[in-house]
């Protein structure tokens, strides 16, 4: 009896009754057999050994792929764990999920006993071992009971079941509980030696598809990410689908650790970390603050231009608000503490939308005033836990560029167009050009009307396509209450970053009952779009230092052009050129020369200075400068300085937008 399945290109293909994804990938090439590792059937993820039924959508999954490289790194974490738990029996495993570039497993050793870096050459050789005995991975259900038994002697697997089981997921952390728990059952991969784990799925059908890998270190890790919980160890790792890959990431992580933000913005007395203040809150130093400052104002310029209205909301509001904004419900674990004043409780805002909210509804409105754009620089507070700060890229306070746009129903496509041309155009202003997107549809559990869901899945579709931008589509992947597009770039050694969001809120007029009176004189329900540009400022200038490892932009730089006489005789000539760039608006830094002169060209290499200019006594003589530009190995001598400031010019104000948004 023969079934009929369809590929992912549309096409029909006949297949004998019974036949496995695996064997439809080897019916298909015998290339497409050896890079597969799983398959979406139906649109969701199945391991090889899954049976096909008759009118399945199936598309293979090599590992050269995103989710392909996810299985493979899944996959080598359960090879992990289970090469632990054999050198050091008794040993309790927690999680172990794939992350961006690798994969991490969480362990409690017997005994209170730490790993060491000879332990790691231990465990890899352990792991090449298992993954040369081409162990299986086989997939077994059982009830939740029967979990609780199988994993009698794993207090953190019951704890996941039960957790899961009882619907008490209570934040981000715990994301990563839901492997393998469902409704009144459990999931279990099992090893041909006996190892089993928690997990959802899908793995690779054998260790002997794995191989590529590196263990990379050992951090500690508080269970769910609570301080109050046990300090568990992690072991983090990195795997891909051949060695050349594997090689090729090693050596983006030299380059990376070079270009580390942290380490660059100590280096040039950015910014830091006070512990008086505490994690994640960084303090701005001067030439900081100004780079943030310049990136804000040209935001603010940018978006006035653009039509958008400014607006200020205080740091602080009434529990009553988040109530009815939802987020109390929602994200009160990632949000700070109340306080108690006055017979009220006031919290730290997370978010800024609820208070522009409030701007919208302080009077009623006309369609005539639609859409209405408002946009805030405002910081907001969210109490990420200590294990998942870092640096400017995930801290506590963040300073968001955010708008938020109130438009009618029939103005939702055209503005989300108009709004991601925008997003593009002022990404490139900061010379960044690789960009993607993903665009987050409606999830399995998710609220609001079906007609709601497509009329704004369709518009954001139709602003991506209009963008040109290469995009995909994530399926189910949207917040329960609206579907989002996510702005994703490469930057300089090809780290892929998730930047801006685009989210058409279906929720949030509602809660607030917002309006506003059309032309036929009628009350109807105006469109929501959250956006924030930047992500948050924080993150983003952290994403620019490591993209241009710490030399900026001329129009970005804390200081554009240093001036250095040779000797003390060349100071009043060094002080006039730097006061003829002062009337450029050129920020200008003054290096006497109290110091040998290639001390002071080195120090103003080492703080990125894009331009240094050396005058002596030819220049005196001729009103000219020495000009070593950043990154240029050949000095240019004898140049004008009129000239040289005609030249800089262009470079101070960063590159216009380049098309119109209307």
């Amino acid at each position: 009896m023969e079934i009929s399945v369809v590929l992912a290109d549309g096409s029909e293909r006949k297949v004998p009754s019974g036949f496995t994804v695996f064997q439809l990938a080897a019916a298909i090439g015998k290339r497409l057999s050896e890079d597969s590792v799983a398959a979406k059937v139906n649109g969701i993820l199945r391991d090889l050994a899954f049976v096909l039924k008759d009118g399945d959508h199936v598309e293979i999954v090599t590992r050269n792929t995103e989710q392909g490289r996810e299985i493979l790194r899944h996959s080598t974490s359960h090879v992990l764990a289970q090469a632990v738990t054999d050198l050091w029996p008794g040993t309790r495993y927690a999680i172990g999920p794939p992350i961006a570039d690798g994969f991490y497993y969480d362990f409690e050793l017997p005994g209170g006993r730490h790993f060491t870096d000879e332990d790691l050459a231990r465990i890899e050789s352990r792991m090449r071992e298992i993954i040369n005995e081409g162990q299986t991975f086989s997939r077994s259900e059982y009830s939740i009971a029967q979990g609780m038994e199988l994993f009698a002697d794993q207090p953190y697997k019951r704890e996941i079941i039960e957790t899961v089981a009882n619907d008490r997921i209570e934040s981000d952390e715990d994301e990563e509980l839901n492997e393998g728990v469902g409704e009144g059952s459990i999931s279990v991969y099992r090893n041909s030696s006996g190892f089993v784990d928690l997990c959802r799925g899908p793995h690779v059908p054998t260790t002997a598809k794995l191989g590529s890998f590196k263990l990379m270190r050992v951090a500690g890790a508080y269970w769910r990410g609570n301080e109050k919980r046990p300090q568990l160890q992690r072991i983090y790792g990195t795997a891909w689908e051949s060695d050349k890959a594997l090689k090729e990431h090693l050596v983006r992580l030299e380059e990376a650790e070079k270009r580390d933000h942290r380490k660059i913005g100590l280096e040039l007395d950015l910014f830091h970390f006070p512990p008086e203040i505490g994690g994640g809150l960084p303090v701005f130093h001067p030439r900081g603050a100004l780079i943030r400052q310049i990136m804000e104002d040209y935001s603010k310029k940018e978006h006035r231009k653009a039509g958008y209205q400014l607006a200020w909301t205080p740091h602080i509001a009434k529990s009553t608000l988040f109530e009815i904004s939802g987020h109390l419900a929602w994200y009160k674990s990632g949000m700070y503490p109340p306080m108690e004043m006055e017979g009220a409780t006031y919290y730290p805002k997370p978010m800024n939308c609820p208070m522009h909210i409030l701007i919208y509804k302080s009077r009623s409105r006309s369609y005539k005033e639609l859409p209405l754009r408002l946009f805030e620089i405002g910081t907001v507070y969210r109490f990420e836990r200590s294990g998942v700060l870092h640096g400017l890229a995930r801290v506590r306070g963040l300073t968001q560029d955010d708008s938020h746009i109130f438009c009618a129903p029939n103005q939702l496509a055209v503005e989300l167009s108009r709004l991601l041309r925008f997003i593009i155009s002022i990404l490139k202003t900061f010379g960044l050009s690789e960009f993607e997107a993903e665009l987050a549809t409606r999830p399995e559990k998710s609220v609001g009307e079906d007609f709601e869901w497509e009329h704004a899945t369709a518009a954001l579709e139709h602003a991506l396509k209009e963008s040109g931008i290469t995009y995909k589509i994530a399926h189910g992947e949207g917040a329960f209450y609206a579907p989002k597009i996510d702005v994703h770039l490469k930057d300089a050694i090809g780290r892929r970053w998730q930047v801006s969001t685009l989210q058409v809120d279906l929720q949030m007029p509602q809660r607030f009952d917002m309006e506003f009176v059309d032309s036929d004189n009628t009350r109807k329900r105006p469109y929501m779009i959250h956006r924030a540009l930047f992500g948050s400022v924080e993150r983003f200038f952290a994403i620019l230092l490591e993209h241009y490892a710490g030399a900026l932009p001329v129009w970005l730089s804390p200081v554009q052009v240093s001036v250095l006489p040779v000797r003390d005789d060349h100071g009043d000539y060094a002080q006039h050129v730097l006061k003829e760039l002062e009337k450029s608006d050129v920020r200008v830094d003054y290096m006497a020369a109290d110091e040998p002169l290639g001390s002071r060209i080195r120090k103003a290499k080492m703080e990125k200075v894009p331009y240094v200019l050396v005058v002596g006594d030819t220049d005196v003589a001729s009103g000219t400068v020495g000009v070593n530009e950043r990154g240029s190995k050949n000095p240019e001598r004898d140049l004008p300085l009129s000239q040289f400031i005609t030249r800089l010019v262009p470079e101070l104000s960063g590159r216009p937008l380049g098309e119109s948004l209307d």
